[in-house]
């Protein structure tokens, strides 16, 4: 009898044993799957935006034969580094918290020729009725301390699903070739670690974000004294300039 007893108590643990680790497993695919749908979410942001972005672009050209966005680059925040910064806000990480807290899930960073492209392609994103602007930040006419330049917007866009309408937040950044080349360096060099004459490398970078935000003010100059020279040529050379707006491709 005890040992039937012994063994009908082996069977029960062993299946209760069998339920929590289906159960847990369970518990840990519907969490990944929860990250992998709320990531998907945020992906299909990114291509919202950036359709609007790259229809912009083909307007200006069609508009003026001049593509004012040289390139569209995208990211999704990695899980490391979403886990990361909710930890230094202090905040549990739940999906709810996650898409409150976060602003920069989905990243686009939109580069251009020149100064003033920034701001007409972030007025124009801005205007549509379906984006809606949450903050802006100019570190272009503000720049940071260590000379770093670009303008931030955090915009929400819809985002519509098979049976629901998702309102999801990114971060745009619009800055020109030369403010990114410069970025890219700093970023690169901000986390190497025991640099010999830190301060002196923070001041030659500062030196040359200075003399990167010059020679785009004097691109720009130049590039507007140019548009004022085509607005004084002949008939013949505007019915030129016409008919090479029929061989951009859309």
């Amino acid at each position: 009898m005890e040992e039937k007893y012994t063994l009908a108590h082996k069977r029960i643990t062993a299946s209760l044993e069998h339920f929590n680790l289906v159960s847990q497993a369970n518990d840990m695919l519907d969490a990944v799957l929860d990250y992998k749908n709320m990531m998907m979410v945020y992906s299909c942001a990114i291509k919202e935006i950036r359709t609007k972005l790259e229809i912009l672009d083909t307007e200006f050209a069609n508009r003026v034969s001049r593509n004012p966005i040289s390139s569209i680059h995208t990211r999704l925040k990695s899980q490391t580094s979403i886990i990361e910064k909710m930890e230094r806000k202090g905040i549990p990480v739940t999906r709810d918290n996650v898409e409150q807290n976060l602003n920069d899930i989905a990243g686009l960073r939109v580069i251009c020729s020149y100064i003033d492209d920034i701001y007409q392609i972030a007025d124009a994103l801005v205007r549509q009725d379906d984006i809606e602007l949450l903050e802006k930040k100019d570190y272009i006419r503000n720049p940071k301390p260590n000379g770093y330049r670009s303008l931030h917007l955090i915009v929400t866009v819809p985002v519509f699903l098979s049976d629901e309408k998702k309102i999801v937040k990114a971060e745009v950044q619009i800055r020109t070739i030369a403010m990114d080349f410069w970025a890219s360096l700093e970023h690169g060099i901000k986390y190497k670690k025991n640099v010999p004459q830190a301060e002196s490398l923070i001041a030659e970078l500062k030196e040359c974000a200075d003399t990167i935000a010059a020679t785009d003010q004097t691109m720009m100059h130049i590039r507007s004294r140019m548009d004022e020279v085509r607005e004084e040529e002949t008939d013949l050379d505007k019915l030129y300039e016409k008919l090479k707006r029929f061989d951009i491709q859309f």
